[in-house]
């Protein structure tokens, strides 16, 4: 199959125009008229990963590779390196991301992860209609999500009756959003001083936890359009010692 059917089919799953404008989701290396042999769906790209795809494979990965543009390439740099091993290994690679949160990630996680089947969108925020506290809605994360890592918590001064939840990085976000507890990763210092000085508590559920279905979520619609993709998993970068 050519890599331009395949990004046809991905368009008709979660439409790249809905991508956000600082967004660089689609074909991020290789041609459109390459015919590739392998589908393999991942959350990201590593060394790992990248010496296990054969050769002429196709990588759909949630985050691209290529953010902003490159000044130089210097293979013994990120993202570079990558660049070399891939082309040498005639890797195609196509990215989904804000799309890709916007019509599944997001969704996924409220209803199948977290168990809330009612729900109303607002852009990447989902918000939840559920009286809870902070300390109980911690732990059906942490139960949710299957870790026993602790969790960083912002506790605000509203009684939580309404919680919005957005995978990912969703901090620049808390100006905007319209809840007493905001569920999201990678929540800056200052977005946690902004929550904290409107009421409002958070969760940090980081940005790895939340997001590590992406892989199994594409998969699952592609069979649905007769394709087979293999599932790869990747690991946190984060460690604790």
């Amino acid at each position: 199959m050519r890599v331009s059917d395949i990004l046809e089919i991905l368009d008709s799953i979660s439409p790249f125009e809905l991508q956000e404008s600082w967004d660089n989701s689609g074909l991020q290396i290789g041609s459109l008229d390459r015919n590739v042999s392998k589908i393999v769906v991942s959350l990201d790209i590593e060394w790992k990963l990248l010496d296990a795809l054969e050769q002429n494979s196709l990588l759909i990965t949630h985050h691209p590779l290529i953010f902003k543009p490159l000044g130089s390439i210097d293979f013994a740099k990120y993202p570079s390196g990558f660049l070399e091993r891939m082309i040498k290994k005639d890797i195609s690679m196509i990215s989904m991301h804000t799309n890709f949160d916007k019509t599944h990630l997001n969704d996924y996680v409220t209803s199948e992860i977290l168990g809330f089947e009612k729900f109303e969108k607002e852009g990447f925020i989902n918000i939840v209609e559920h009286k809870t506290t902070l300390e109980e809605m911690a732990e059906r994360v942490k139960e949710a999500f299957k870790t026993d890592k602790p969790l960083r918590t912002v506790k605000g001064s509203r009684p939580v009756s309404k919680i919005a939840i957005v995978t990912g990085a969703g901090g620049s976000l808390i100006g905007s959003v319209d809840a007493d507890l905001f569920l999201t990763g990678d929540v800056k210092y200052h977005e946690a001083m902004e929550a904290k000085s409107a009421g409002i508590s958070v969760i940090d559920i980081e940005h790895y936890l939340s997001e590590r279905y992406f892989a199994r979520i594409l998969a699952r619609e592609l069979k649905k359009k007769e394709i087979e993709a293999i599932i790869a998993t990747t690991e946190d970068p984060f460690g604790f010692v």
